[in-house]
């Protein structure tokens, strides 16, 4: 898992979503990705195909997931948001 995204990457994706997206009961939805943070902003929190990526202090991020393709799934999706213009 280690080095598949870095924390520039994270927070440029979920400022996109947050932007772009489209309320929903959990936060903003975009492109198969829901963006929500705790209450007091200092985690955020990207949820889609099964993955939750939790994003704090540190630049630390932790990926749950049940199937590898799940994470996959997600991880292109990110990748996808994070190459719009």
């Amino acid at each position: 898992m280690k080095n598949e995204l870095d924390g520039k990457q994270i927070l440029a994706v979920y400022e996109k979503i947050v932007q772009r997206g489209e309320e929903s009961e959990d936060g903003k939805f975009y492109q198969g990705i829901t963006a929500f943070s705790d209450i007091d902003g200092y985690t955020v929190y990207l949820k889609g195909s099964g993955v939750l990526l939790r994003f704090g202090f540190h630049n630390t991020y932790h990926l749950d997931y049940e199937h590898e393709k799940h994470k996959d799934d997600f991880l292109l999706k990110i990748k996808n948001i994070a190459n719009e213009n």
